[in-house]
């Protein structure tokens, strides 16, 4: 006998609806799996097999053939197993009720009210199996979900632990079945299992909770601010000082001066998050913006994503959230000189001789680094012991294309016993976050207008520079001079058109000013004082 399923298998951020064709014919008891699997999916034949006997269902005894179309795309995980058995349940005659014909080991033991048996066919499949028949959680259930919704099925199976993620999906049934037993006994009409509702609405509306704020931050004042105009514009950010001067701790406050997530953010980076296997359980949905530190020793494949089944890196694991680079000289170059695209274009494509995935990346990127080797360059209270050689060096490892790419350039400095005996708390993100909203919102309607909503003055292309950043007779000629003085590339001259459009912004004017200049240019002013 003939059955047929679906599941789904996860291709970048997006899934594709796999077709599971289950035969069931003569000859010896073999389980051959077909359509380009791995080597976990070929090992489902066992675990299926196990699963079914400790589940009291007798093993097929002929020879089947498990077919998962299309034939042509790699299939990678254990995310099939529940399928495949309910397949060879279904195709060997045993999802019918025994009063039905059904020959299940556990006939003779009381039953449920008997429903009408259901098409398998009707449902998506997800779930790894246990050998006792376990449903185990698995990877990317709510793009798989998004998929089976766009397919119109009746509804989706999967594993107790994904199933409020799974039901973020509006217009979808969810049903979760914590054992093989219970999914087959469900199809059978057997067993009612409520779809489960998700509360994601609701937790969305509360909003996301952040423990760090600003209000623990004693001075850096110059830093905050320009934290707070990298934030408004979605710029990126290098903070340069010492060592023990704040550059860590102001980088971790700045989610919690972001905009809320949309819905809509939040569904793409839900998606990313399920995808890698990092979403936690009963959280449905990612409810605060990312922050992604990796450590310097990571690899590019770490950072923009990899693997032969391409799976997210660390890049856009903070897509719509923050990336921070601590330590950036530390990184090695090819790592960082990887990331000079995706910071122009906002996704990574990973290409492979199988398949090409792309993710998307648009984060903010906040780095940090010391002066010098020793980090006390500059430092008033204690000597550097650096040469000017490996100064130099140390600085270089930075490259100028990257360094061009990120819009402010901050000094940290040390800070004294009059700043950190101060009692009194710095301002709050709250309030930091009031001006940030409001200069976005303007942005908004300027990017609307153009008929490109959601835009951020960092993200502008050349065209809108030119159309969105008029200057004042004075700006003009201060921009003029600060170009030639400081040796400025084209990019960087965009970077402070873009940089002091923020903070006209913020501001609340319409026109670039020669103060908002002026700030944009200091802003830049490390180009020439560590990179000349």
């Amino acid at each position: 006998m003939l059955a047929l399923l679906h599941s789904g298998a996860v291709r970048g951020v997006d899934a594709c609806e796999i077709d599971l064709e289950v035969n069931i014919g003569h000859g010896d008891p073999h389980v051959t799996v077909v359509g380009l699997p791995d080597a976990a999916v070929k090992e489902s034949a066992d675990r299926v097999r196990t699963a079914l006997a400790n589940s009291g269902y007798f093993p097929p005894k002929g020879r089947t053939t498990v077919n998962l179309a299309p034939a042509d795309l790699k299939k990678e995980g254990p995310a099939f197993d529940l399928a495949i058995a309910l397949g060879m349940l279904a195709a060997d005659g045993q999802l019918v009720p025994a009063a039905r014909g059904g020959n299940s080991l556990f006939d003779e033991r009381p039953r449920a009210p008997r429903g009408e048996p259901k098409d398998p066919a009707a449902f998506c499949v997800v779930g790894e199996l246990a050998l006792s028949g376990a449903v185990r959680r698995v990877r990317g259930v709510l793009p798989i979900a998004l998929r089976a919704r766009a397919a119109g099925r009746k509804g989706i199976l999967v594993p107790p632990e994904n199933a409020e993620e799974a039901a973020v999906v509006e217009g979808l049934d969810v049903f979760p079945v914590p054992t093989l037993r219970e999914a087959a006994e469900f199809l059978a009409g057997e067993r009612d299992i409520p779809p489960c509702r998700a509360e994601a609405a609701r937790a969305f509306a509360a909003g996301a909770a952040y423990e760090d704020d600003y209000a623990d931050v004693k001075g850096q004042e110059e830093a905050r601010r320009a934290i707070e105009v990298a934030v408004a514009g979605g710029h990126n950010i290098l903070l340069v000082g010492p060592p023990g001067t704040g550059k860590s701790m102001l980088a971790k406050r700045i989610p919690s001066i972001l905009p809320p997530l949309t819905l809509d953010e939040a569904l793409e980076t839900t998606k990313i998050h399920s995808i890698a296997g990092l979403l936690p359980p009963h959280q449905p949905l990612v409810l605060a913006r990312p922050f992604r530190s990796p450590h310097h020793t990571i690899s590019d494949a770490g950072l923009l994503g990899g693997g032969t089944n391409p799976l997210p890196g660390e890049a856009s694991l903070a897509h719509n959230g923050v990336l921070f680079l601590d330590e950036l000289p530390e990184f090695h170059r090819n790592v960082l000189e990887v990331m000079r695209q995706p910071l122009e274009d906002g996704e990574v494509t990973i290409a492979r001789a199988n398949a090409i995935a792309t993710f998307p990346c648009r984060f903010m990127l906040v780095a940090a680094m010391n002066p010098c080797p020793c980090g006390h360059y500059g430092d008033p209270r204690k000597a550097c012991r650096c040469t000017p050689r490996q100064i130099q060096q140390y600085r270089n490892r930075i490259s100028g294309p990257l360094l061009d790419r990120i819009d402010l350039h901050v000094e940290v400095p040390a800070l004294g016993f009059k700043d950190l005996a101060s009692l009194a708390p710095g301002e709050p993100s709250e309030a930091i976050r009031g001006r940030v909203v409001a200069a976005r919102a303007r942005q908004r309607e300027r990017f609307a207008a153009a008929g490109k909503g959601g835009g951020t003055n960092a993200a502008m292309h050349p065209k809108e520079v030119r159309a969105a950043c008029r200057l004042g007779e004075g700006a003009s000629a201060l921009l003029r001079a600060a170009m030639e003085e400081m040796h400025l590339s084209a990019r960087a001259y965009d970077r402070i058109l873009k940089v002091a459009r923020t903070i006209a912004d913020l501001a609340g004017a319409d026109l670039i000013a020669e103060e908002h200049i002026a700030e944009a240019v200091q802003y830049r002013a490390l180009d020439r004082q560590y990179w000349s």
